[in-house]
C-alpha cells in the first residue's frame, strides 16, 4: 500500500507536522507532496526535500496518496476541499482546522469518503502537542493506525468516539496552552510582587511549570499524590494552598473557564 501523502497548507502548523514526519524517518521527503500558494512558505517546505507546488491542479494525474492531510485556516476550508475530490476514495482526509466537522468533508467528497478530524494544540510545533482524533466509519482500522503513527510524531494522540466532544477538547487541549502561558505571566508577577527581579521571576516561574509538567508526565504518581508529597503539613506550600484551593477557588474557575471555550466552540461550529 502506497504511503504518499498530499499535504495541504503549510502553514506554522502544517510545516511542523512536517518536519516532524520527515526528521523522524515516518515518511520519506520524496513520498510527500505539499500544495501551498505561498512562495516563501512553499520554499520552506520544498527545502526539506518534499515536492511542493502552488495548487491542487499540479499534482502528478497519476497520484494516489494513502493521506491527504488539510492544514488551512477554517474559513476557506469549504472552497479548498472540492479541488481534492479525485482522492477520495482512496485517500484517508485528515483535517486540523478548528471547528470544521467531518460533514464539511463528507458534503464536497461523498458519504463515502473516509475523514479524520483531528484538534492539535500549539506545542505540536516543538514535537510536545497533543493532538485528539474522531474518525468517520469510512475509516479503515489500518490507515487509522498509519494517520496516528504519523500524528505521534507531534506529541501524544488520543481518540474520541463522539464528534460533540470535539468542544470539550478544544476546551482543555486546544485552548489550555493559553491558560498555561497566562499562569506563568501570573506566577512571574507574582515574583516580581515578592521583590524578586523581573528576568529572575520569569525564569523561576516558566521552569517551574515546565519542571512539574515534565514530572508529572513521567511520573507514575496521579498529579493529586505528586500535590501531596510536595505540601508539608503548615508550611510554605500548604499556606499558598490554602488560597488556591479554599472553597475550590482554583478549580471552580478553570471549569468556569474551560465551559467557557466549550460554549464558544460551539457557537463557532453553528457558523
Amino acid at each position: 500500500m502506497s504511503d504518499r501523502v498530499v499535504l495541504v497548507g503549510c502553514g506554522n502548523m502544517g510545516f511542523a507536522m512536517l518536519k516532524g514526519w520527515i526528521d523522524s524517518g515516518a515518511l520519506q521527503p520524496e513520498n510527500v507532496h505539499v500544495v501551498e500558494p505561498a512562495e516563501a512558505l512553499r520554499e520552506r517546505a520544498g527545502a526539506l526535500g518534499v515536492r511542493a507546488v502552488a495548487e491542487a491542479s499540479a499534482l502528478p494525474a497519476d497520484l494516489k496518496p494513502r493521506m491527504v492531510l488539510v492544514a488551512v485556516k477554517p474559513q476557506v476550508m469549504a472552497q479548498i476541499i472540492p479541488a481534492y475530490a479525485r482522492f477520495a476514495g482512496e485517500a484517508t482526509f485528515v483535517s486540523v482546522a478548528a471547528g470544521i466537522p467531518v460533514a464539511l468533508f463528507e458534503k464536497h467528497l461523498g458519504d463515502k469518503a473516509a475523514v479524520i478530524r483531528c484538534m492539535p494544540n500549539t506545542p505540536a510545533a516543538i514535537g510536545k502537542g497533543m493532538l485528539v482524533t474522531y474518525r468517520n466509519a469510512n475509516v479503515k482500522d489500518e490507515d487509522m493506525a498509519f494517520v496516528t503513527e504519523l500524528l505521534k510524531t507531534s506529541g501524544q494522540v488520543a481518540s474520541i468516539a463522539d464528534e460533540g466532544l470535539m468542544d470539550a477538547v478544544t476546551a482543555v487541549s486546544g485552548s489550555g496552552p493559553a491558560y498555561v502561558f497566562h499562569f506563568i505571566e501570573c506566577l512571574t508577577d507574582a515574583g516580581v510582587t515578592a521583590g524578586l527581579e523581573r528576568d529572575t521571576a520569569a525564569l523561576l516561574a516558566m521552569q517551574t511549570v515546565h519542571g512539574a509538567g515534565a514530572l508529572a508526565a513521567h511520573s507514575s504518581d496521579t498529579p493529586s499524590r505528586l500535590r501531596e508529597q510536595v505540601t508539608s503539613p503548615n508550611g510554605t506550600t500548604a499556606a499558598a494552598l490554602d488560597v488556591l484551593m479554599g472553597e475550590n477557588r482554583l478549580k471552580n474557575l478553570v471549569e468556569e473557564a474551560v465551559e467557557a471555550a466549550k460554549q464558544r466552540s460551539i457557537e463557532l461550529g453553528k457558523g
